[in-house]
């Protein structure tokens, strides 16, 4: 075990598969005591046994991000825990392939209560916890499309570019009140995941008409500078960086990992 976070106690959302749970275990490799949340427990039992297998220390809590007072529980349970929070990785999220013209309300409410407000929820009460034990770094994970639009995801765009500026802004209030807490945004590219999983399905029911995801799969690739899906750990060791003292000069900034997608 490395200890590039040694010391430090992190708190993911949207651990218990995906990137969340990928972000979990590389925190805990490098140190860190980690609190993994989740809107469900499934799952979760295996990613905290790999990490307390491998000599880390994690527990998990049961945590909907819309709720206000869901935030304050786990928070004041993590500082109660291991007596401080000195990393959030705000995690969870949910995607909506739906056009302008073709999305709900109450869609457009679903994603952006769970990927917008929740992400705000937690800067608000990361920033009060972190503030009072001498700082810490809060890394919130947008996505390529905060950055670049698709005509297919209105809501998931407009959440994912919301955050951008939320962390923005945050982060400058927090370096105006020199409170030694960073907030910066991560954005993934198309990352080997369930969530991706589900969009090359529906990419090759609606797009290729065909149903043959292998196809929509290689086609994907193809369309990255390097020629092949990022893998989970590509964008957990970003938010590393920024969750240790090696970022002390980096806030309000972006970071994309997407294999050259947008760059072309």
């Amino acid at each position: 075990m490395a200890d590039r976070v040694k010391e430090k106690v992190a708190l993911v959302t949207g651990a218990r598969r995906g990137l969340g749970a990928a972000i979990a275990a590389m925190l805990a490799r490098e140190g860190a005591k980690v609190v993994l949340t989740d809107r469900k427990a499934e799952g979760s039992n295996e990613v905290v046994k790999e990490i307390v297998d491998a000599g880390g220390e994690a527990i998990f809590l049961e945590h909907d991000v819309t709720r206000p007072e869901d935030w304050d529980r786990v928070i004041s349970e993590t500082v109660k825990r291991f007596g401080k929070l000195s990393i959030l990785v705000n995690n969870a999220g949910v995607g909506a392939g739906m056009d302008i013209e073709a999305v709900t309300l109450e869609e457009w409410r679903w994603v952006m209560g769970i990927n917008l407000e929740g992400t705000m929820l937690g800067t608000q009460r990361g920033i009060s916890a972190m503030k009072k034990t001498g700082g810490g770094s809060i890394v919130n994970i947008s996505s390529i499309e905060g950055l670049v639009g698709d005509s297919r995801m209105v809501a998931y765009d407009s959440s994912k570019a919301g955050i951008v500026l939320l962390s923005r802004s945050a982060a400058l209030y927090c370096a105006e009140e020199k409170y030694n807490i960073r907030v910066n945004t991560v954005h993934p590219g198309f990352i080997d995941t369930k969530m991706v999983g589900g969009f090359l399905e529906h990419i090759a029911r609606d797009i290729n008409k065909d149903g043959d995801v292998e196809r929509a799969r290689r086609e994907l690739e193809e369309r990255h500078p390097l020629g092949h899906l990022g893998e989970p750990d590509d964008v957990a060791y970003a938010v590393l960086y920024l969750a240790s003292d090696e970022a002390k000069f980096a806030t309000g900034t972006e970071l994309v990992i997407d294999g050259g997608y947008t760059a072309q």
